[in-house]
């Protein structure tokens, strides 16, 4: 028996009134989720503990099977890990955004997020305008590290881990009130805006029509993670395929393999089919009995508020990656059980993450059953299955 998951980061949401009350996951052509529903368990799960901030990270080492109240520290020293970054216990790791502001002509902090992802910008442009910066505010108390795309590292040396606000929580607000109480931090980030508004490179992109990545804004910060093996958990070897360094991140302190995608970037345009036949090669070519196929493009459509692009993401999954698995799999022969969900809801009218209960869609290839369900929320809702903790999902998966 093999066993995935197939993650659609975000996919959740909530009914809209120009879908005619249907959520992007009801709305969108999805034959083959909809086809596999009718062979599957349906129902809600919960990801997010109560009191947690309802995030990526807390979500999918639920999904991973962990319970985020025991293995979490914080977002940014599992993207670190990712990255690796050396990180000594009393250091502090921050996620550092390349924002876009406004550039409206008044003082720093009376500017407006504009974009939380600087366009999706390219990892290529990011490390420039990151080496631009970090030329002039890096010492040793303070090291920055290139991530992806927009998503990248601050290493506090005997730092303090400060509750700041992710950026895609402040999208079209004045950041005044969202800004760093610490002096040296807010000063970081006020500089950062006055090195990048009138880079060379943000000018390009302006005249090309492209937001520029014109701030940097700190978030997420925590401490060195300290996670038990996947394998000596749940007895399976897996494989994590991501394209972003948070999950990548994961899967080194679960000591996962990684399976690296080129092309794949976590945006809407994504390697799918790369991403889908890694995890098919793993499973039937190699010696894994477990992959995790992370798909970051729904919540980054989730994020922007764009109902048609949040719609193709999931369509892009349902043809891009879960027909590939699904057809990889069956031709091999071997049994599998195959898990789809969201790790948290990303709904369109709020533009950020919730803590509500996502869907699941369970599948047994071995099992052939026939329901009338497709897999919506609506659908699995009225299924009346309802799991209170995301990290049992694991055990029940490989059950």
């Amino acid at each position: 028996m093999k066993y995935v998951v197939v993650l659609g980061d975000g996919m959740a949401d909530e009914p809209i009134e120009e879908l005619g009350g249907k959520t992007p996951l009801e709305a969108a052509k999805t034959p083959v989720m909809d086809e596999l529903a009718k062979m599957s368990e349906i129902g809600m799960v919960r990801t997010i503990p109560e009191g947690m901030s309802p995030g990526s990270d807390t979500a999918n080492l639920s999904v991973l099977g962990y319970n985020p109240r025991k293995y979490y520290t914080g977002r940014s020293p599992l993207e670190a890990l990712s990255i690796g970054v050396d990180m000594k216990d009393t250091d502090v790791v921050y996620r550092c955004n390349i924002v876009t502001l406004t550039e409206e002509d008044c003082p720093y902090e009376q500017q407006k997020i504009v974009d939380h992802s600087s366009g999706e910008i390219s990892t290529e442009d990011a490390k420039i305008l990151m080496d631009a910066v970090c030329k002039e505010l890096e010492n040793d108390t303070y090291k920055f590290y290139v991530g992806t795309s927009y998503r990248h590292c601050m290493v506090w040396e005997n730092g303090q881990v400060l509750e700041l606000v992710p950026p895609h929580d402040v999208l079209t607000q004045v950041i005044g009130q969202h800004l760093p109480e610490d002096p040296i931090l807010r000063r970081m980030q006020e500089r950062s805006y006055e090195i990048l508004k009138n880079h060379p490179l943000n000018l390009e992109r302006k005249a090309k029509g492209l937001n520029p990545a014109n701030s940097f804004w700190f978030w997420g910060a925590g401490t060195r993670p300290a996670l038990d093996a996947f394998e000596d958990i749940y007895h399976k070897k897996g494989v994590m395929i991501s394209a972003v360094d948070l999950l990548k991140g994961i899967a080194v302190g679960a000591k996962m393999d990684r399976k690296i995608v080129e092309g794949a970037n976590g945006g809407l345009h994504t390697n799918y089919e790369g991403k889908a036949q890694a995890a098919v090669d793993a499973l039937t070519k190699e010696d894994y009995d477990f992959a995790y196929i992370h798909v970051e493009a729904p919540d980054e459509m989730g994020h922007q508020g764009s109902v048609e692009r949040k719609i193709q993401a999931i369509e892009n999954l349902d043809q891009r990656v879960i027909k590939i698995v699904k057809e990889g799999l069956d031709a091999s022969g071997e049994d599998y059980r195959m898990l789809v969900m969201p790790d948290h809801p990303t709904p369109i009218r709020l533009r950020t993450h919730v803590s509500d209960p996502v869907p699941y869609m369970l599948y047994d290839s071995s099992r052939k059953r026939k329901e009338t369900w497709n897999y919506n929320e609506r659908e699995a809702q009225a299924g009346g299955i309802q799991k209170g903790h995301g990290w049992d999902m694991m055990s029940y998966l490989l059950s």
